[in-house]
């Protein structure tokens, strides 16, 4: 069953203003070091940054709060696994909310894809519960 759906478009340039004009402030508010990490070592940082920005957008939006409600921006976090493919990590407020959210006897899976074309960058999560065997 679909527990929530998100999607968000990221300007990249946007994104980009934004780390010359607030740098670190902007990157350790919003994002974790791992993504730091990534994003940095990357040849469009920009890019990466802002698709996951969307990510993040997108994810609260899944989670049926928006960013209110106390969730915060590190509570959601865009990792990698081996294949490339991204994955959602919640802590925090994101993850009681996703708990709170998934009916008894199941368990929460969240999907996500990004994408982008320059200056636009996309993703969308959508949270399924699927039944405990």
């Amino acid at each position: 069953m679909i527990l929530g759906i998100g999607t968000d478009l990221a300007n990249i340039e946007r994104i980009e203003r934004t780390l010359e004009r607030f740098g670190d402030r902007f990157r350790n508010r919003v994002f974790t070091e791992t993504e730091q990490r990534k994003a940095e070592r990357r040849r469009d940082v920009a890019g990466t940054y802002a698709k996951r920005w969307a990510a993040k957008e997108a994810c609260s939006k899944a989670l049926g709060t928006g960013l209110r409600m106390g969730i915060a921006w590190r509570d959601m976090a865009v990792t990698n696994l081996p294949t490339g493919q991204p994955v959602m990590q919640l802590t925090g407020w994101a993850a009681d909310r996703l708990k709170d959210m998934t009916p008894e006897g199941y368990e929460a899976i969240i999907h996500v894809t990004l994408t982008d074309d320059h200056p636009w960058a996309q993703a969308f999560v959508v949270i399924e519960a699927r039944k405990l065997s």
